[in-house]
């Protein structure tokens, strides 16, 4: 069920966004993966792990980091990013251990971030795209 909500609500924010306009500024998606980084650092605070919370704020910067980097230079960064973020959702339980994660929470933000990525990946390519690819430096 959370792959179903996740990917059902990944898009209807994006399509929300689009209809609306926020997505035409080109910090839209890199700010929204920036966002979608630091919920596993909120579930750490949540549960009170010092060690969890190092650990998922290592694992968000370098998400931070991305997203900048694809705001500032190219999208497909950003893409790709929000895609790896999805895998990092499959794997996670794995590689960290993290008590305030729900238990429903990588399956729904795995469908999102996939979802996310694919619409933004549709915007990258599409020639009426509002979003560029590219920033001018």
């Amino acid at each position: 069920m959370g792959y179903v909500i996740g990917i059902v609500i990944a898009l209807l924010v994006s399509l929300m966004a689009r209809v609306a306009g926020l997505d035409r500024d080109r910090a839209f998606y890199p700010f929204l993966l920036m966002v979608i980084a630091s919920y596993y650092v909120l579930f750490a605070a949540m549960a009170g792990s010092v060690r969890a919370i190092e650990t998922e704020s290592i694992v968000m910067t370098l998400f931070v980091i991305v997203a900048i980097a694809g705001f500032k230079f190219n999208l497909w960064f950003v893409v790709a990013a929000l895609a790896a973020h999805g895998l990092f959702d499959f794997f996670h339980g794995s590689m960290i251990t993290n008590p305030g994660v729900p238990a429903w929470w990588p399956s729904f933000c795995l469908a999102y971030d996939v979802g996310a990525a694919l619409f933004l990946a549709g915007l990258a390519t599409s020639r009426r795209s509002a979003v560029p690819a590219r920033a001018p430096l």
